[in-house]
């Protein structure tokens, strides 16, 4: 019996950058009675709390008490406090200013000799390169772009593939990893997904045999590759249908 679900976000739990379904938000409610839960992403916080924890349906204190957002890859961890009632942040390891700064640079370097930074098609007020404290993330059209312009953008990670190769020429002692639908996320070596899965097993206090990953991105080079290599038991889905389809089963056996 494992006793962690553990998810990637976008394209696992949601259409890229949008707020689970009311079926999916159902489903991870009833697995809060069961499992502790744990979505790891490359994305912020507040997005966690947009896409996922907002859309849940009246969550008790205790059911929130089981949920865990891994944020950045893992590098930062969130857990609700049911004296609070308030989300705490447990740790955080981010990069140094300087580190910001060449990983930056880098980015929008590669992606203009490459011809795939598009400043012109971004939203007013939106951004392509995004500080998330301890990670940076590229985003070729911007947070705020349709679902529709990004999925069509780099749908065979073709373009990312060549910007983030152009990255580690630049600068060898980043990684620069594929992520979602049009983004590439920054960390400095070893500070992907392994690293957040290794505290998520010290902080619950489990097994990796204990924990089952979801993730749309598990190929040798993908954000969720890392979680494979470490052995924890996976199941790769194309999209939140398969998630979906999946948490029934767990459920329906329960």
């Amino acid at each position: 019996m494992k006793k962690v679900l553990s998810f990637d976000v976008d394209q696992t739990l949601n259409v890229a950058k949008t707020p689970i379904t009311n079926e999916v938000a159902d489903l991870l409610l009833e697995c809060l009675n069961h499992f502790e839960v744990c979505p790891i992403s490359g994305q912020k916080f507040d997005q966690f709390m947009i896409q996922i924890v907002n859309r849940l349906p009246n969550p008790t204190p205790e059911q929130l008490s089981h949920l865990h957002l891994f944020v950045a890859q893992g590098t930062q961890y969130y857990r609700f406090n049911t004296t609070t009632n308030e989300w705490e942040q447990v740790y955080n390891y981010p990069l140094t200013e300087d580190q910001v700064a060449k990983i930056t640079a880098t980015i929008e370097q590669s992606a203009r000799e490459l011809g795939f930074w598009e400043e012109d098609k971004l939203a007013p007020g939106d951004e392509i390169i995004e500080n998330r404290e301890s990670q940076v993330t590229f985003s070729a059209l911007g947070q705020e772009a349709g679902t529709e312009a990004k999925y069509a953008w780099d749908p065979d990670h073709q373009k990312r593939d060549q910007i983030a190769a152009r990255c580690k020429e630049l600068a060898p002692e980043f990684e620069f990893e594929v992520a979602g639908t049009t983004s590439i996320n920054a960390v400095t070596p070893g500070m992907n997904k392994s690293f957040g899965m290794t505290h998520l097993l010290e902080e619950l206090h489990v097994e990796k045999s204990d924990i089952l990953y979801f993730g749309d991105m598990t190929q040798p080079g993908g954000n969720d590759y890392p979680v494979v290599s470490m052995g924890i038991e996976t199941i790769t889905v194309r999209n939140h249908e398969d998630t979906a389809f999946a948490l029934k089963g767990i459920l329906g056996i329960l």
